[in-house]
């Protein structure tokens, strides 16, 4: 199926009289007639359901679909995508580890890396997305065991060059981990640039109604953990906990490890979607080919808006020719490049302050990347944490406010921004 059809049948195929939608199993358990039987699940000798903690039918059909879009070959979903991203991190890294990471990425993600995991006791590089690939290979060490990045990073609106990214981390013999969630696979697909593995929060476009949480990870199936098996013996060799299944050997290289990130990750951390959150999520994808479209058009429009606008210092979006990651963009992004801009108020943080407070359409919130228009000024809110250095190298300057362009009339948005600007 080509991807529009995919959005809408992938995952999930009724039988007769069966439910056309995906149906939402809201239970916490399943029965069975026998004990010997359940204790095949426990044992991963046989694939059922029994708590939904680990798995639930609505979440695995929903999950298959969002496989299916990015072309890997298992998925499963979480509660956010903090915890995706958490989760397949600390699926192959632990205490005594260390992880490459581009240092444009989302300010919660940066939290998560040098603050939470670092107490864990995994040390984490920032190294500039735009770096070499002799400055990025001095960035590994010998107990590096992934690199992360993010398609269009938050909110800085880089582009990451995935195919430079994959090839220096397979030299290294470690996975390339990429958040996929601005982008989304309607606009670029990370496994066909040499990603291994892809994250996603699917509470922006995939969920697209800012109306349920949720993360995902998939996983392209080639990576060869065996081949590294020094690196990664947490699914190259016997699991105690499982009565010493090896799931490279079990599952294969397709599914050993989003198998190990659900049966051992999740069943000890529990960051477990709602079955319906996890339908929503799949209703949201059936429009994601429309909205994105959209949304893109709409972004590319207002960046030109804004790219004439006296009072706008400078504004960046992949889309516009002449932004650094044009270039970038035309590879990755040849559909779109999704409605999310950043521009920098003359005058600074107080003039983009004043500017925000004039809005009367678009919505000062902490989310982005729904069909609702929404702005931020990321310094005083998601990246609130960072200091001055770690914002320049996130790309985060203190005039820098992030608008989310939604779905309304373009007319409309321009109109509402412009008087904003003119009440500065």
């Amino acid at each position: 199926m080509n991807f529009d059809t995919q959005c809408l049948h992938a995952g999930y195929q009724p039988g007769n009289g069966e439910p056309r939608n995906i149906p939402i199993v809201q239970s916490t358990t399943f029965r069975y007639e026998s004990s010997q039987e359940m204790g095949k699940l426990f044992d991963l000798e046989a694939s059922g359901y029994f708590y939904t903690r680990l798995q639930n039918p609505t979440s695995d059909a929903v999950a298959a679909r969002l496989c299916d879009l990015e072309g890997g070959t298992a998925a499963m979903l979480l509660s956010s995508g903090q915890a995706a991203t958490f989760f397949a991190v600390f699926n192959i890294a632990s205490a005594g580890d260390h992880v490459v990471s581009s240092s444009a990425i989302y300010g919660g993600t940066y939290n998560l890396f040098a603050v939470t995991m670092k107490r864990m006791g995994i040390d984490f590089t920032f190294v500039s997305p735009h770096c070499t690939e002799e400055e990025l290979r001095a960035a590994f060490r010998p107990n590096t065991k992934a690199l992360f990045g993010e398609t269009i990073a938050n909110p800085a609106l880089t582009v990451l060059d995935i195919e430079k990214f994959a090839r220096v981390a397979h030299q290294q013999g470690v996975p390339l981990i990429v958040d996929n969630t601005f982008a989304t696979p309607w606009g670029c697909k990370p496994f066909q640039w040499g990603a291994d593995i892809v994250t996603h929060s699917t509470s922006k476009y995939l969920d697209g109604h800012a109306a349920a949480l949720g993360g995902a990870i998939v996983d392209s199936g080639n990576f060869n953990w065996d081949a590294h098996k020094d690196k990664y013996p947490g699914l190259t060799t016997p699991d105690p906990s499982y009565h010493g299944v090896t799931y490279t050997q079990q599952f294969g290289q397709g599914g050993a490890y989003i198998t190990k990130a659900v049966v051992q990750l999740m069943r000890d951390f529990g960051a477990t979607p709602a079955p319906m959150n996890a339908w929503i999520l799949g209703m949201g994808m059936e429009t994601l080919p429309l909205r994105m479209a959209q949304h893109s058009n709409n972004a590319l429009e207002m960046a030109r808006f804004l790219q004439g606008h006296e009072q706008v210092a400078w504004v960046r979006y992949p889309g516009l020719p002449g932004d650094p990651c044009h270039s970038l963009a035309e590879k990755y992004l040849p559909r779109g490049c999704s409605g999310v801009i950043s521009f920098g108020v003359k005058g600074g943080r107080q003039a983009a302050e004043r500017f925000m407070a004039g809005l009367k359409l678009a919505s000062i919130a902490t989310h982005v990347a729904d069909a609702k228009t929404c702005i931020l000024h990321p310094a005083s809110a998601t990246h609130r944490q960072m200091n001055e250095e770690e914002l320049r190298s996130a790309g985060v300057s203190p005039d820098l406010v992030r608008l989310s362009v939604g779905l309304e009339d373009i007319g409309d948005l321009i109109e509402d921004v412009a008087q904003a600007l003119a009440g500065i």
